[in-house]
């Protein structure tokens, strides 16, 4: 994972290029609030590699959240491109958008967003149902997920039947189940103990070793960051270091 270089490549070559599966160009980000203007973003330019396992670190307010949603296709740049698996989704439209999302990007969210009337394996199949997967092929996928995160016995249990740590595994196996490229996840240790904590990064960073997933995460978890492998620094809305891999 590097920070782009000032000579920009062509875009025939970033949709060429399957080994960066993140590209952020030139963006920016501008929020407007009456007559006030927010600039969240100013000209970040990044590269995240295939595989990679990073998080992006820096204060409140500086621009992880912001950036992530823009990787993610939750929101698009004021200037700027960003390119995820290939793919300039810069100007997707909202229904363009929501395809992409469902195919190729995964969710982990700080509160979890788990639906509290389903079980945690009706939880974990969510994604899977959205994309019309039968219901033997969803078993298939989801049921050996939950067992690989230590919640085989728990499948029939519902969120309020489970601890922080488990609803958050919960939400990692939902993320996953749809096969994505890249997993997103904002601040998610942040309502979870330190033990927990330490649990669900152990989990993430061994899923990733295994499936090749590329994991980005914003957090201000120093204990998180101390053994995070790629630390990428932001601040008043510019990446001012992108670390070494460790």
């Amino acid at each position: 994972m590097t920070t782009t270089p000032g000579g920009a490549p062509s875009a025939e070559t970033v949709m060429d290029d399957a080994a960066q599966p993140i590209r952020v160009e030139g963006v920016t980000k501008v929020f407007r609030q009456g007559p006030l203007e927010v600039h969240a973003l100013r000209g970040v330019d990044l590269v995240v590699d295939q595989g990679a396992f990073a998080a992006l670190a820096g204060p409140s307010g500086c621009g992880k959240t912001t950036l992530l949603n823009l990787v993610g296709v939750l929101d698009t740049p004021t200037t700027g491109r960003v390119i995820v698996g290939g793919r300039d989704v810069s100007s997707l439209s909202r229904g363009e958008a929501a395809d992409f999302r469902l195919a190729h990007v995964g969710f982990v969210f700080q509160a979890y967003n788990l639906v509290p009337v389903l079980i945690a394996y009706e939880n974990a199949e969510f994604t899977l149902l959205l994309r019309n997967r039968d219901p033997a092929a969803r078993r298939q996928i989801v049921e050996p997920l939950l067992e690989r995160v230590g919640l085989g016995d728990m499948m029939d249990r519902k969120p309020h039947e489970l601890s922080g740590g488990q609803q958050q595994r919960v939400a990692v196996v939902r993320a996953l189940a749809t096969q994505p490229s890249i997993v997103l996840a904002d601040e998610p240790t942040a309502n979870l103990d330190s033990a927990a904590s330490d649990e669900l990064i152990d989990l993430m960073l061994e899923l990733n070793r295994e499936l090749d997933t590329t994991f980005l995460f914003a957090t201000h978890d120093r204990a998180v960051l101390d053994r995070t492998p790629w630390v990428i620094r932001m601040l008043d809305g510019r990446v001012v270091e992108d670390g070494a891999s460790r």
